[in-house]
């Protein structure tokens, strides 16, 4: 009798996992996860997703164990795996669910798929999201969407359900990070991997922390408890995008006061997982905008003007605007970061320090434990201007400072060396005069020394005036009329189709959901 092969990815749970009942229904099944030195080797590749990974796989290897099956887990390139595995032991059936991953996956799975052709096993595929593959036209986007997120959830087999193929091979060592390449440093304070955290962080969330979600997400302070937090458990797949938007929509219906904080925060919380698929549908109708702008008429725009100091500088948190250093310990330390001050920290990136895109989303992926390829490279573009149907979107960061952190805690507790400045001075610390710089026991200057107690760098450039030049030449090549031609294609592919006002309908059994967000939402979901 021959058996199936279930190919975990980014889908590390039992509960809702199609591939999973699939292969049941069909006979035996092994369960399969493979460790990709190629994939762990990329400028996107971080630790902390390592890590995060390898503590979900121990708990679906448990929950599988309990089942009275076992997660086999092998290191190597998937191709040669599935081929050493189907030599000992020929299988007919490959079964997966979709991933809209970067170009080394995307790579991958065409290499697989041939293998699969060559050899005569059948790959099923199943959408993990409500993405949509060989999407033909954006106006069918939306009834996708809905279907997938209204369907009926899919119990694990029960344990009677499911037979386990016997495997032939002795067991393997999983690489630690440090033989894959990844490095040392893992963000002590990050968010752990597995389906029973993120199932109690949706429910800590739905049950207490969305009636702080509208008003409480934008500022660093409010935003690491008003925010889900859910994004990593979605982007690895620990629970199912249908699984949160059907307990959201159920939460909402146990509410009865349907004005209230509560319900507002659930319904915001709701769009924006709408706007999760929209976004990762772009780099799946695409994969090249991971690399290459969308809109081609901004080619070259900044290329040629790569700084690496300006570079240096934003990596290390010593850009010398203390809400973007603030930002980027919080990073290194957590590895989590709300939407506002994500897009704050592209747009200081793409304006007035003119860094291209693409190296500042390699060093962005590596910081953000939630990594999801179609969100980050569409919204690296979007913040930087290059997409070509977006409004310009910049952050000042002294206003974003002035908004959302006030009295300066946020910037004191990441920024150490600013505790003692005055509020006067805090968030513009190269404006105080020599006497308040000895008074308080900091030194601002141009080459001030990393590491240094009471050193503060100078901003490497005038910040008005260096957004005010970028701005220009953006906003002359925006005017340009091939360019402004070119963008009714774009729109076309990459739109959205829904308008302000429109409702975003997710269960037939509930009312809908009013969406109060503008075409092209800045996507805030966190």
């Amino acid at each position: 009798m021959t058996y199936s092969v279930v190919w975990f990815k980014r889908d590390l749970r039992l509960h809702d996992h199609a591939a999973l009942v699939d292969a049941a229904a069909h006979g035996p099944l092994l369960c399969l996860y493979v460790i990709e030195p190629s994939l762990w080797a990329q400028p996107d590749a971080a630790r902390q997703h390592y890590e995060f990974i390898l503590e979900s796989l121990r708990e679906l290897a448990r929950a599988l164990k309990a089942l009275g099956g076992r997660l086999h887990v092998r290191s190597g390139e998937v191709p040669a795996v599935l081929a050493q595995l189907h030599a000992l032991q020929p299988f007919a059936r490959l079964v997966s669910h979709e991933e809209t991953g970067n170009a080394v996956t995307y790579a991958r799975d065409k290499a697989v798929a041939r293998w699969c052709r060559d050899q005569g096993v059948a790959w099923h595929e199943f959408a993990q999201f409500g993405v949509v593959r060989r999407l033909a036209s954006r106006n069918q986007w939306q009834g996708h969407w809905v279907a997938h997120t209204t369907a009926r959830q899919l119990p694990c087999p029960e344990p009677d359900a499911m037979q386990f193929q016997a495997s032939p091979w002795c067991p393997q060592p999983v690489p630690n990070a440090l033989e894959l390449g990844l490095g040392a440093f893992d963000p002590p304070q990050r968010q752990r991997g597995g389906r029973s955290v993120g199932l109690a962080v949706l429910d800590d969330f739905l049950n207490d922390r969305c009636r702080h979600y509208r008003g409480g997400i934008s500022s660093p302070l409010s935003a690491p408890s008003a925010c889900s937090r859910l994004s990593p458990y979605l982007s690895f797949g620990a629970v199912s995008l249908r699984e949160v938007v059907q307990a959201t929509e159920f939460k909402l219906l146990q509410l009865e006061e349907h004005s209230s904080q509560a319900s507002r925060g659930l319904e915001a919380f709701l769009s924006r997982l709408h706007w999760h698929c929209h976004f990762i549908q772009k780099l799946e109708s695409e994969p090249e905008l991971e690399w290459r702008n969308v809109h081609r008429g901004y080619d070259g725009l900044r290329e040629s003007d790569w700084n690496p100091a300006h570079f240096e500088a934003m990596q290390a948190g010593r850009t010398g605007w203390p809400m973007v250093d603030a930002c980027v310990a919080m990073l290194r330390e957590t590895g989590w970061l709300n939407f506002r001050m994500r897009a704050m920290l592209v747009s200081v990136a793409a304006y007035p320090l003119w860094l291209h895109w693409h190296p500042v989303g390699q060093w962005l992926a590596r910081q953000f434990l939630d990594y999801e390829p179609g969100i980050h490279w569409s919204q690296l573009q979007m913040q930087s201007g290059t997409t070509g149907i977006n409004t310009t979107r910049v952050y000042n960061p002294v206003k974003q400072a002035q908004d959302h952190d006030p009295a300066g805690i946020f910037v004191r507790r990441w920024c150490p060396a600013l505790r003692r400045v005055p509020d006067t001075w805090l968030l513009e610390p190269w404006r105080m005069p020599e006497s308040v710089q000895l008074a308080c026991g900091v030194r601002v200057s141009l080459d001030a020394p990393a590491g240094v107690s009471d050193a503060w760098p100078l901003p490497p450039v005038d910040l008005a005036a260096a957004t005010r030049t970028a701005k220009d030449r953006l906003h002359c090549l925006r005017r340009d009329p091939q360019v402004r031609a070119d963008k009714a294609a774009i729109v076309e592919k990459h739109g959205s189709r829904k308008t302000l006002g429109e409702r975003v309908a997710v269960k037939p059994r509930s009312s809908p959901v009013k969406t109060t967000t503008s075409p092209q939402l800045s996507l805030g979901f966190d």
